[in-house]
């Protein structure tokens, strides 16, 4: 198998992967969606009551939105993920108990006509866990409302939940070539000028583009220069955008590592038999 990277940015990645069949792709394809772990909020205990204010304020610690509905949003807000701790099941504790190791806990405590913003969520004891993004709307608070609550995060893979999904967009295609008699076609030379990258061969009568890398000019040549198009089903173009809870590397690293793992209990449990 060869794999190369042909774009690469923190949240997205575009690779080629040569050497392996379509089953093995989709393998990929799944692991990506489903088997990447990832920190999210999993449990909300809200303080309610009065809250006072350090000017003596007192504030209703009631919201326009149920309890149930709020616990949903934060659960779906992206955190950092350190791929270092463990899943909870894995510590030695009680089930219903977390640590440092398997646990990061957040507070949320907010008064006034204002909105709640996910950057309203403060780790407790490590600022690297605050949420990748800190303009996510929550909440929207009247004047005498408050929202008090903890919050505690642990990683989980999308087979359980959507809210430790990682990736989004995760696509895959044959790779492809696209070839045209110069003479018979109006367009290769604009597409040549737009997308140099995308021409892989060419000679006096004949050029051979391919669409791995993106050219939206190369739409002009499919659809009305009527070429010659082969694909190679050993040959795969990846691309996905992750929520930044990790980076689009990261997670693919990670997806790879897994693969290799499971393709090698299934090659032993296949030997015992």
């Amino acid at each position: 198998m060869e794999l190369k990277i042909l774009e690469l940015e923190d949240r997205y990645i575009r690779f080629e992967v040569k050497g392996i069949t379509p089953a093995m792709a989709n393998a990929l394809r799944r692991t990506l969606i489903n088997d990447i772990p990832k920190l999210a909020i999993h449990k909300v205990v809200f303080h309610h009551g009065q809250i006072r204010d350090a000017a003596g304020n007192v504030y209703d610690s009631t919201t326009p939105l149920f309890d149930e509905i709020i616990a949903h949003r934060l659960g779906m807000i992206p955190l950092p993920t350190d791929l270092n701790m463990k899943f909870r099941d894995e510590c030695d504790h009680p089930p219903d108990e977390g640590c440092p190791l398997c646990t990061v806990t957040y507070t949320l405590n907010k008064h006034g006509e204002d909105t709640v913003y996910s950057g309203d969520l403060i780790p407790i004891g490590d600022e690297r866990f605050k949420p990748v993004d800190p303009l996510i709307p929550i909440v929207k608070l009247k004047k005498n409302q408050a929202i008090l609550l903890e919050a505690e995060a642990i990683l989980g893979t999308a087979r359980e939940h959507a809210k430790w999904q990682v990736t989004s967009g995760v696509a895959y295609k044959y790779h492809r070539e696209i070839a045209v008699n110069k003479e018979d076609s109006e367009y290769w030379e604009e597409v040549k000028e737009e997308c140099p990258n995308s021409v892989i061969y060419e000679d006096k009568d004949r050029i051979v583009f391919t669409d791995d890398i993106e050219c939206k000019a190369l739409a002009k040549i499919l659809s009305f220069d009527n070429p010659e198009i082969k694909e190679d089903d050993s040959w795969f173009i990846f691309q996905f955008e992750t929520d930044g809870s990790l980076s689009a590397k990261d997670t693919l690293d990670y997806a790879l590592r897994r693969l290799k793992k499971r393709f090698e209990t299934l090659r032993e449990s296949a030997a015992l038999k």
